[in-house]
């Protein structure tokens, strides 16, 4: 008969787990080894502090897996590139410096228009300024009917390309084709002041875009196509500016908008520089041929 004994062998005692094995270590932060935490980043599990912890869809993450989930995030562009625009800041801007100038020809309109508005003589005695001065003045008081055809078609037209081409290519054009208005009143031209050769560069802009992105461009088209006859019926007005700012602000937006998606910012970057160039070089090499 086997019986019990009085006193268990050591294997049948319980364990003691009083005191902590290497296991039972309080983790601490992986960036702060002196901070003890028990929240663990979702992504690659380390242990991060509170100072280390960044809000994700589920949990925390830690910053170097915040970081590098952010390279493979593809940022949203307008739709020829460049950052999405809620607010048209450059169309904006441009209808207040167009003001504030309009303003300075009521104060002093001589000073003004005899020291900024195109002249294609002056120009060729070295004041290039009057390239793109001449671009934001106006006809003076009395007139009004100039600044504001040109700033509500500004305002109409401005915020929906601004969206379209993103602030950076829309100044750029805007730019662009108010110079080639005024080229062409250096080389073919006499003098003259307006925003109307950057507004039909818009215009231009407008029916490339529609085209591009395979909208109704009828509307376009008859908006350019009156405006076009106005500018030879109504006298006083100068076709050059109107026909140079249309042509080159069309232009610039056909190379933006059919750029090829690999490189499209080399591309479009190398637009302006050259049309840029092109510019100057006209008005440094040839003489002024209608003044």
């Amino acid at each position: 008969m086997t019986t019990q004994p009085d006193h268990p062998s050591p294997s049948d005692r319980p364990q003691d787990h009083s005191e902590p094995g290497p296991s039972d270590a309080v983790p601490t932060c992986y960036r702060h080894p002196d901070r003890e935490t028990y929240v663990r980043c979702q992504r690659c599990e380390r242990p991060i502090c509170p100072d280390c912890m960044r809000e994700a869809a589920v949990g925390h993450q830690c910053v170097e897996c915040v970081r590098e989930g952010g390279r493979t995030v593809r940022r949203a562009e307008a739709p020829f590139g460049g950052r999405p625009v809620t607010t048209p800041i450059v169309t904006w801007a441009l209808l207040a410096i167009n003001v504030l100038a309009y303003l300075g020809e009521v104060v002093a309109p001589a000073q003004v228009l005899g020291r900024f508005e195109m002249s294609s003589y002056d120009v060729a005695m070295g004041e290039w300024w009057r390239l793109i001065t001449g671009a934001f003045l106006h006809a003076p008081p009395p007139s009004y009917w100039h600044i504001l055809f040109n700033m509500w078609a500004l305002f109409v037209i401005g915020p929906q390309l601004e969206r379209m081409l993103g602030s950076v290519r829309f100044a750029s054009v805007y730019l662009l084709a108010a110079l080639g208005g005024s080229v062409a009143v250096y080389l073919f031209g006499s003098a003259a002041v307006g925003a109307s050769g950057a507004i039909y560069g818009l215009f231009g802009a407008m029916f490339v875009v529609a085209r591009r992105l395979g909208y109704d461009a009828r509307g376009v088209i008859w908006l350019i196509g009156i405006n076009v006859v106005l500018t030879f019926v109504i006298p006083g007005i100068s076709w050059q500016g109107h026909l140079g700012g249309l042509v080159t602000g069309t232009l610039v937006t056909a190379l933006f908008a059919y750029a090829p998606s690999g490189n499209r910012k080399a591309v479009q970057l190398g637009t302006v520089l050259v049309v840029l160039a092109a510019c100057v070089a006209l008005v440094t090499l040839m003489p002024p041929l209608g003044a």
